[in-house]
């Protein structure tokens, strides 16, 4: 019987399994880099044991100091979560021969599953439809486009698409470098690029007397980056092609038994229009995506994981499955910056609705499944996933429009998020109609579903509301006449002045206090019906309109129904000492700078990549912003370096 479980991972799931955990009366072991010290698994376990470091190689990647940890803190089972070894066969044989007990599929099937070249030889074998490798030393013009994809892992990393064979040694040097890094084996292979397709998955559980389950698909087509974004049950397109869900279970069970799998796991599929499919990888843990299953079921998948290790059999068949349910992951990152990665402090936290966390509803309702909470950091070392958030529904526009409302009323306040581009796809007629593939962002153009849900007008009118909540936080700090309105004078005199960066803008509010009331400048008509530091109601063409302003150091974020609006207050008398010269490349954020492209004195031309950062276990490429000469190099291969810092200076030639 499981008494103790270590969960060798950190973050939302080493929470989620934590909690099915102490439902059960099973103590819990929490493992912790320096960056997550202050982490909320490591306040929720039963106990913790530092890890020492801080990049996942030091740390959740040691299987010697994990196992080490289950042993001093008296654990007698490790669930692995997923990402780091969650896939590692030598890691599974390490706990399983270190007198534990491993809450996961056998080490054979996790080394069968976990090459995904020798996975798809395997597959082919059990009579599951695949794509072809492709050898990259005899890749031809008629193979491209083609995909070169990490051997090991998942989660879109070591992934590159090459569209020209001019680009195919690059990209297998990057996506060699990035899959190193995240899963510590740098194999690569190549295969044919659908450019758009479904990706349909099927969530497998199998026992250890014989027994396996599909428990349903999921449809995850909407990526970025290859890794999923939106994932949903039941899919749009299985619900729509006859006699699709019986194939697609008839082949995931297949592969299941092909591999004597026990535990749970999920095989995916790329799938056309038509129903046809073929085997992408099984990946031999939980999914990220497993919540929405969950859902729909009534199952808790980690208790059966705990059930399954501990040699519970399980019953003939599934819960038949009801309703439909919709999950966002919510990142901190820029869409609009070609997905840049965001750190720093998350000043606030706060999904409305919430009917359940990390756990199913008792009803329709939303499920946050979170890794932080407000005043957590978000570290440069980890992926950038700050929640997952899901609707169950009867239906599935009612999952999406629910969804799309909690989101929208969220308050998250300190870092960029992809929160605004999740809602203006749940709204998209095309999601709507089901209408999803691969190829969304692309269809549809990410520049406008990037774009912030708060319009050019609805962001005018919240600079005003941040203007006069500053106006009297200074009037509620006075130690003089505080009650006077700020500006205010007997004759007329020259209008306040604030001024604020809206993204690459500096935009200006004009505000006088006068006998009638305050009149902004550019905005007749607009009457101020209360201005606190915290809230502002203002009336806008008859409309009554709330903002909730909340200040930190260097920010100021206002939230309304009409969108959340991020500033930044423009000082009155800049340090001369924070100006940087024309053409400097700032990093965007703490990294690591991996290969340098150019020398001090070389050409460029606009767009022509001169470093690489790593940061947050994905490499981002640093482009020369015009054409000229690269007058500075601040930076070598292997330096760490600060948001902000500047790498390098290109002068535009004359």
């Amino acid at each position: 019987m499981i008494t103790n479980v270590l969960v060798a991972n950190r973050g939302e799931i080493a929470r989620r399994v934590f909690r099915t955990c102490a439902d059960a009366g099973i103590g819990t072991v929490a493992v912790y880099s320096d960056a997550d010290a202050g982490a909320p698994h490591v306040a929720e376990a039963d106990a913790a044991v530092r890890l020492p470091g801080n990049a996942p190689a030091e740390t959740y990647l040691r299987a010697d100091a994990l196992i080490g940890a289950a042993k001093r803190a008296g654990a007698d089972a490790v669930h692995p979560g997923y990402g780091f070894l969650s896939e590692n066969a030598a890691f599974a044989r390490a706990v399983t021969e270190a007198g534990l007990t491993w809450i996961g599929p056998p080490a054979e099937a996790i080394a069968a599953m976990g090459s995904k070249i020798e996975s798809k030889r395997l597959m082919a074998d059990a009579g599951v439809p695949v794509l072809s490798e492709l050898d990259p030393d005899a890749v031809t013009e008629a193979d491209l486009p083609l995909l070169v994809k990490a051997s090991a892992g998942g989660g879109g990393r070591g992934m590159r698409v090459v569209r020209a064979l001019a680009e195919l040694a690059g990209a297998l040097e990057a996506a060699r470098s990035e899959a190193g890094s995240a899963f510590g084996d740098p194999t690569v292979f190549c295969e044919p690029y659908l450019a758009t397709g479904r990706h349909i998955e099927v969530q497998i559980l199998a026992d250890a007397h014989g027994t396996v389950w599909a428990v349903g698909e999921r449809e995850c087509s909407i990526q970025r980056r290859h890794q999923k974004v939106v994932e949903e049950t039941p899919s749009p397109l299985v619900q729509r092609v006859s006699g699709m869900r019986e194939r697609l279970f008839d082949a995931a069970r297949a592969a299941a038994r092909a591999i004597g799998y026990v535990g749970a796991g999920t095989v995916e599929f790329l799938a056309d229009e038509s129903g046809r499919f073929f085997f992408l990888e099984m990946n031999t843990r939980l999914q990220v995506e497993h919540p929405v299953t969950e859902c729909v079921t009534g199952l808790d998948l980690v208790a059966l994981q705990l059930a399954v290790a501990g040699g519970a059999a399980l019953p003939a068949e599934p819960p038949a499955p009801s309703g439909h349910a919709i999950e966002v992951r919510l990142y901190a990152e820029d869409p609009a910056a070609d997905w840049r990665p965001q750190s720093g402090p998350l000043h606030r936290f706060e999904v409305p609705g919430v009917t359940a966390e990390l756990r199913n509803p008792a009803g329709p309702g939303i499920r946050l499944d979170s890794g932080v909470r407000t005043g957590s950091v978000v570290s440069v070392h980890y992926d950038p996933m700050l929640a997952k958030v899901i609707a169950w529904a009867p239906s599935r526009d009612a999952a999406a429009r629910a969804l799309a409302g909690a989101l929208t009323r969220s308050r998250i306040h300190g870092l960029a998020t992809n929160r605004d581009l999740l809602v203006r796809v749940l709204r998209h007629p095309a999601f709507l109609a089901g209408d999803t593939d691969t190829a969304f962002f692309d269809r549809h153009g990410l520049a406008g579903l990037a774009e912030p849900l708060a319009d050019k007008e609805s962001t005018a009118v919240s600079v005003v509301a941040a203007a006069l909540a500053d106006a009297a936080a200074n009037r509620a700090a006075a130690t003089v006449l505080g009650r006077i309105p700020s500006g205010w004078r007997n004759v007329g005199a020259a209008p306040q002045v604030k001024r604020y960066r809206c993204g690459p803008d500096e935009v200006e509010v004009r505000y006088r206090h006068t006998r009638s009331g305050v009149t902004v400048a550019g905005h007749e008509g607009l009457r101020v019906l209360e201005a606190t530091p915290e809230r502002v109601v203002l009336l806008l063409g008859g409309v009554r309109r709330t903002f909730d302003v909340a200040r930190y150091p260097g920010q100021v974020w206002v939230d309304s129904p009409l969108g959340s609006v991020p500033l930044s207050p423009v000082d009155r008398f800049p340090d001369p000492a924070s100006q940087v010269a024309a053409g400097s490349l700032l990093a965007p954020m703490p990294g690591t700078v991996v290969r340098v492209a150019v020398s001090l004195g070389d050409k460029v031309t606009e767009g022509q990549p001169l470093l690489w950062l790593e940061a947050m276990k994905m490499e981002h490429r640093i482009a020369a912003p015009s054409d000229g000469v690269v007058a500075e190099l601040a930076v070598a291969a292997g330096d760490q370096v600060e948001v902000g810092r500047v790498l390098a200076v290109v002068e535009e030639l004359s």
